[in-house]
């Protein structure tokens, strides 16, 4: 209950609550600090706002929670004050703020200026009009609104000044039987860990532990560090038997209260209730015709009607607060089963992996064993040979050692009776070490190799079967593009998706309505693939994949690449001598000898038609035009090597060139300012050459397939740009082929 009871604005107990129209409650000094928060603003307050017969307060801004008795005081004994004068004319010093009727009020824009201890927003007052500085304290006070700070509905204030907030007189006294109840029970609450007798009494309460402290034992035993810095500590709570803690404390503390006066009629009591107003009157309210014609009826019978809707809705609410224990003990059983679970699930998963551990131990003796075998083969098979070798080169030895005996003898008579077998069994020992009989019949390198990749992905992929699949990925069409012969794509997963996602797979087709292939495996979401057909439709698909599987594909998105190449010369490619500038539209070159640099685009499908512009030809050099393979030698004349097919040309005729071999002779050549056109019909599989928008000689080249650059050869007497982006010329342009 205890948040019930503390004001929106200073977080402390209400102190003179107030009720505004919009059924909140907030404490008459906070009020006070709403509405003089700014300097600017003071001097536009109503004069209430104000202790009487004093200006305005110049630490107004700093009132509320820590402005201390003093500003309750001085807004309690203005409010009395203005009771003793029976609201009348008060002039100046009378108070003037008032609220519209909650049906007046509305939601206006507002400024959050100041913050609460309780986290409540607490809005500025409104400023007043232009002028009204200017105007006189005499002449009445500007036009003002109050904001409530909890709902932030605002309302205006009028002539009456506070005395138009009625007083929770009922708040007042809940309040006052708290603070006493609160008091008492603090006062008898004892420490329950003091080895003192008698305890000491209990200065907080441990909501956590559920025990009470002194202040020494609190700070002995229970720190705000370490496990407890999360420990909220309380005050000590309220026992039935304190007064106001229970029902003999409310009654007696609200036995002798006297009945409420009528605010504005200080002798009359309350004894009608306005329905209209939504405020208890008294009968002299009644007769100066202020609620004449409201719907008022006796406060006798709107109390028990009250308090019988009262009831009723708390028995609602009592139900709901029932359900809500009964679901807080499900929550709280449903974390003991979720503990146990949890030491199930360890357990099993610990055990599960033993078993594999265990498995694998097993499987390494078996393995261990095979080494054992086949290193003990591998010993038997070189001892062998060691002791065969031994032996053959021990029976070796002395026969060359008898031979050197015989052979010092002097007898011919006796050497040639034993010369010629001796000879025989020299050579038969010496035929006996034959090729490769010193070599070892084994090596010392075991040929076992432990195939361990399949295990370590398998333990890698060792996972809760429990895993879905993931969902459909989702296609950025905003970020899908296309540029040139290269298109890019974009996904990204649902909204809301908890499903690991460990990569992608983006599929296309040919661009010819043929089947998907994979283009890209990996984690990321955005994917650019350059080099495919021009004037192509394509189609593109994703999908996701974990350790549980691949997911399904993605919506397909269509994707047309440009029907005309755009491209510039490749730095990256060109031999060094190559000077490039134009944004690698203009080529020239710093030797002597010709120079190769190819474009930036590749051509294998297709009709694609581009014209280089001479913009410098001096001493009749031998510039190259045509197409190259990526490889192309790059230090001589284009079309030397079987790499490129080219046509040179000079300033009289042209040739054509590949694996240089030199064919049809064509007259005309260039100049500066000529254009040199090159055609290439892959769709025919032949090359054409144009020179200032005439075909040079038949079709230079036939049955070319395959991937093809646009190439260039020229040396330091010739400057080159290239034009790319070209429809074909009508006279040469091929029937567009349809798309499958």
């Amino acid at each position: 209950m205890e948040e019930e009871l503390k004001c929106p604005v200073c977080g402390s107990l209400f102190r003179e609550p107030i009720i505004l129209p919009c059924s909140h409650n907030v404490c008459l000094p906070c009020a006070r600090t709403i509405a003089v928060q700014t300097p600017e603003s003071e001097q536009h307050l109503p004069p209430l706002l104000h202790p009487r017969g004093a200006g305005p307060p110049a630490a107004a801004p700093g009132a509320g929670p820590g402005a201390g008795p003093g500003a309750a005081a001085g807004s309690a004994a203005c409010l009395d004050s203005e009771s003793a004068a029976g609201g009348g004319g008060g002039g100046d010093h009378a108070d003037k703020l008032s609220l519209h009727s909650e049906t007046d009020s509305g939601y206006g824009s507002y400024t959050p200026s100041l913050k609460s201890p309780n986290g409540v927003r607490v809005l500025p007052l409104v400023p007043a009009p232009p002028g009204a500085a200017a105007a006189p304290r005499g002449a009445g006070p500007a036009s003002s609104s109050l904001t409530c700070p909890q709902c932030h509905r605002s309302a205006s204030l009028d002539q009456r000044g506070l005395r138009g907030f009625q007083r929770n007189r009922l708040l007042e006294a809940i309040v006052q039987r708290y603070q006493q109840g609160r008091a008492a029970a603090a006062a008898a609450a004892k420490c329950q860990l003091c080895d003192r007798s008698p305890p000491e009494p209990a200065a907080v309460l441990c909501e956590q532990c559920e025990v009470l402290y002194c202040a020494a034992c609190q700070l002995r035993c229970h720190p705000a560090r370490g496990p407890f810095a999360k420990h909220r500590l309380a005050p000590p709570p309220a026992h039935p038997g304190a007064p106001g803690g229970g029902a003999d404390g409310a009654k007696g503390a609200g036995g002798g209260r006297k009945l409420p006066t009528c605010a504005e009629h200080d002798l009359e009591n309350y004894s009608m209730y306005c329905v209209s107003c939504r405020s208890p009157v008294c009968y002299q309210c009644l007769e100066e015709g202020r609620h004449s014609k409201h719907d008022v009826k006796a406060l006798g019978a709107m109390w028990k009607q009250h308090k019988a809707q009262l009831s009723q809705a708390l028995n609602g609410v009592s139900d709901k607060a029932k359900e809500a224990k009964e679901f807080l003990v499900q929550l709280k059983n449903l974390l003991q089963q979720i503990q146990e679970n949890g030491l199930d699930y360890e357990a099993c998963l610990v055990a599960q992996c033993d078993a594999l551990v265990d498995a694998l131990t097993r499987q390494k003796a078996k393995l261990l064993t095979k080494v054992t075998k086949e290193r003990e083969h591998k010993l038997k098979v070189v001892w062998d040979q060691i002791n065969h070798c031994t032996l053959k080169l021990r029976q070796s030895t002395g026969l060359m050692e008898y031979c050197l005996e015989v052979i010092k003898e002097n007898d011919p008579s006796g050497f040639l009776q034993i010369s010629d077998a001796l000879i025989k069994r020299v050579q038969v020992s010496q035929e006996q070490w034959v090729k490769g009989a010193l070599e070892p019949k084994v090596s010392a390198e075991f040929d076992l190799t432990l195939d361990s990749e399949p295990l370590l992905q398998s333990i890698h992929q060792l996972d809760f079967i429990q895993m879905k699949l993931p969902p459909v990925p989702l296609l950025q069409l905003e970020k899908c593009c296309t540029r040139n012969n290269s298109v890019t794509l974009a996904w990204r997963m649902p909204p809301l998706s908890h499903n690991p996602v460990e990569g992608y797979i983006l599929e296309l087709d040919d661009g010819d309505g043929g089947q998907f292939r994979e283009v890209y495996v990996g984690k990321e979401t955005l994917c650019t693939i350059d080099g495919l057909h021009f004037n192509s439709t394509y189609n593109a698909r994703v999908k996701a994949f974990n350790s549980s599987g691949v997911g399904p594909y993605s919506k397909t998105v269509i994707l047309q690449t440009s029907d005309v190449a755009w491209f510039t010369f490749d730095p990256s490619s060109a031999h060094r001598d190559i000077v490039l500038s134009n944004d690698n539209q203009t080529a020239t070159c710093n030797s002597y000898d010709d120079r190769v640099v190819l474009g930036t685009a590749a051509f294998s499908k297709g009709v694609h038609y581009w014209e280089l512009h001479v913009d410098r030809y001096d001493n009749h050099p031998d510039p190259a035009f045509g197409i190259a393979r990526i490889n192309v030698v790059k230090d001589m004349m284009l079309g030397k090597d079987d790499k490129a097919w080219a046509m040179y040309v000079d300033n009289n005729r042209s040739w054509f060139m590949h694996c240089n071999s030199h064919t049809n002779r064509t007259e005309g050549g260039v100049s500066k300012g000529a254009t040199v056109g090159v055609l290439l019909d892959l769709n025919k599989h032949n090359l054409t050459f144009y020179i200032n928008g005439q075909q040079q000689g038949p079709p230079a080249f036939e049955n070319i397939e395959g991937v093809f650059m646009p190439a260039l050869s020229l040396n330091r007497n010739v400057q080159v740009t290239l034009h790319t982006g070209l429809e074909v010329p009508q006279s040469v342009k091929q029937p567009k082929l349809p798309n499958n």
